[in-house]
């Protein structure tokens, strides 16, 4: 049976299906707000703005963000570079058909904010996130022109711009799947849960009924735990494409062997 002590927030599923709409950056988000460092980092420099933004930098942030505000209310200043993020210009040069920046038409609930060095803005709707770095000087109904890293792909002329959407499906994929299911066992790892107890919390009681002469379940549950634990003390900066830590050290500072 699994231990009541450890399944206050972890162990019902449904308290994780919004997983299945997150993006990549969203997701690097889940797994560093995670590390007990980074939770500390923000208990002893929250107040500090010159020692947060020091520390932001070692997490990949510009600013820290709260780690209680899941991906659903956080909106973390991460350091640029991801192709997902749409980078918009006044246009100096525009056509007659120019494209207008039109705030309101932007797809989504929207939110505006500075990051520690520009405007960026994140709109959010079941299935889609968009995200996007906003110039100095751009306004409302100006012309604009959009910037793309990763060989990402212009939107048509006078639409407004799609990069980093993701699609709605009627589903989950595998992958949002394996996401979910590995934050729900880091987060049952962190409460202390045995892998038995993460198991069941995954997979139903009747899974584990054989706990012990089911070898496949056993592994797949601890594979599931290492997972998450690798992507909260590093992993993450993939997800965020930002450049890997030194070789042989973890996001704790701490070297591996």
């Amino acid at each position: 049976m699994v231990d009541p002590h450890h399944v206050a927030h972890w162990y019902p599923t449904a308290a994780y299906l919004y997983v299945f709409w997150l993006d990549a950056l969203a997701l690097a988000w889940e797994y560093l707000r995670r590390h007990p460092d980074y939770r500390l980092d923000w208990l002893r420099h929250q107040r500090r703005p010159q020692a947060a933004r020091q520390a932001a930098y070692r997490w990949g942030l510009r600013l820290l963000e709260d780690p209680a505000l899941d991906a659903r209310d956080a909106h973390p200043a991460w350091l640029p570079g991801h192709a997902a993020v749409v980078q918009l210009y006044p246009d100096a040069d525009p056509p007659q058909d120019a494209t207008a920046f039109a705030f309101w038409r932007i797809p989504g609930h929207k939110h505006l904010l500075h990051d520690g060095k520009g405007l960026a803005l994140i709109a959010r709707s079941p299935g889609h996130c968009l995200r996007f770095a906003l110039a100095p000087g751009l306004e409302d109904g100006m012309a604009v022109a959009y910037a793309h890293r990763g060989g990402a792909v212009a939107p048509a002329r006078n639409q407004p711009p799609s990069v980093g959407v993701a699609v709605a499906k009627p589903r989950p994929t595998p992958a949002a799947l394996l996401e979910l299911h590995t934050l729900q066992a880091l987060d049952a790892t962190l409460a202390g849960a045995s892998l038995r107890e993460v198991g069941e919390g995954l997979f139903g009681a009747d899974a584990v009924a054989d706990w012990y002469s089911d070898g496949g379940l056993r592994s797949k549950v601890r594979r599931l735990v290492r997972r998450g634990d690798a992507l909260m003390r590093g992993g993450y900066r993939r997800l965020a494409q930002l450049p890997p830590l030194e070789k042989g050290r973890s996001d704790d500072g701490a070297k591996r062997p």
